[in-house]
């Protein structure tokens, strides 16, 4: 459990610098986006993903890691306008941006802690193209809900659907850089 919470930090502060340099970019513009218009952009990534699974040809010299950062960024924005509500202007500055940020991200660790310590990560045993399809059905739970008014009978809602996607990407981000290291562990033998 030690080795993935030190690489589930390591892919958050990695995709925490990126969400910062946007940040500095744009302001925390996204504070606009209704809930639906997030839910969307996070399909539009995972979406993309499974197209760069099942396609062999690439229109953009671009593989599924900036995807998965994008899809926990967006689940992070999610969570925070789920916390604020939905603004109609930039309500919050990059300084509480950023805490926000930090404090969903520590929110998500620890149910990561919890659950992978339940599931005795079995995440390590799926396949990237799983933890796809399991992003795409949290993101059309996601649109359900949002359909009912928000409201469930019996189901987690919208804030555990985000949650859970936060960690979906991690995981296969770490997956990612696993692949990626052990293709250059064998190239190096060759």
């Amino acid at each position: 459990m030690e080795k993935t919470i030190q690489q589930y930090r390591q892919i958050t502060e990695e995709c925490r610098r990126i969400f910062e340099l946007k940040l500095q970019d744009y302001g925390p513009a996204w504070r606009i986006l209704r809930m639906s218009s997030i839910t969307d952009q996070i399909y539009i990534k995972a979406n993309r993903i499974r197209t760069l699974q099942e396609s062999q040809m690439r229109m953009v010299e671009e593989d599924e890691k900036p995807e998965f950062i994008g899809i926990f960024n967006y689940s992070i924005i999610a969570l925070i306008n789920l916390q604020l509500g939905v603004s109609s202007n930039v309500d919050i500055d990059e300084k509480e941006a950023l805490q926000l940020f930090d404090s969903h991200i520590q929110q998500a660790q620890e149910l990561m802690q919890r659950k992978n310590h339940d599931y005795g990560e079995a995440w390590r045993d799926m396949r990237i193209s799983s933890i796809t399809d399991m992003i795409l059905q949290k993101i059309l739970r996601i649109k359900q809900i949002e359909e009912n008014s928000g409201k469930t009978k019996i189901s987690e809602g919208l804030d555990a659907n985000y949650l859970d996607m936060v960690n979906y990407a991690v995981f296969a981000l770490i997956l990612l850089q696993e692949n990626h290291n052990s293709v250059q562990q064998k190239e190096a033998l060759t």
